[in-house]
């Protein structure tokens, strides 16, 4: 299997990582956290859904689905692209109210969908190149997939712990 094979795979889990934690669950279970100032299973599914979205249109260099799609009001947010849930207080991470749990699913599977065709496209020698200088060493495009799926998955598996907390 070659680089892009495997970026397929581990993206194609994550749906149903997400949908084993938020499925069926209520507006109230999706705000429901375990101790005040955690993270709810709704923020963190938020979170790791607007991490892979801002990031994927940033190598796009194209609009967030966040902002173009009209989502950030079915989780009371204003539709500010910078707002990914990145140093979010306990008091903003409150305020991440899902709608619903489709309205995670939904938005999830947008940015997923966009971002399975994105990786469909790539070439190995597309991973090479350098897409963010801020870092030392400079950040490549491989880095960032890796980096994003990453922080996916550890999300998801929280949220699936949260839900196993529900009273």
């Amino acid at each position: 299997m070659d680089a892009k094979g495997l970026l397929e795979d581990a993206y194609g889990r994550l749906p149903d990582l997400v949908g084993t934690a938020i499925r069926g669950l209520t507006p109230e279970q999706l705000r429901w956290a375990p101790q005040p100032g955690a993270n709810s299973i709704g923020w963190l599914v938020w979170h790791l859904t607007r991490v892979q979205d801002s990031h994927l249109a940033e190598v796009l260099g194209a609009e967030q689905v966040y902002v173009d799609g009209g989502w950030a009001a079915r989780f009371g947010r204003k539709p500010d692209p910078s707002d990914t849930g990145y140093a979010h207080t306990a008091a903003d991470v409150a305020a991440v109210v899902p709608e619903s749990s489709e309205a995670l699913t939904d938005y999830y599977q947008a940015v997923h969908e966009r971002t399975m065709v994105y990786l469909g496209g790539l070439t190995d020698a597309d991973l090479d190149r350098v897409v963010d200088r801020r870092w030392d060493p400079p950040v490549t495009l491989g880095t960032r997939l890796i980096s994003v799926y990453d922080d996916d998955a550890q999300h998801a598996g929280q949220a699936a712990y949260v839900r196993g907390l529900l009273p």
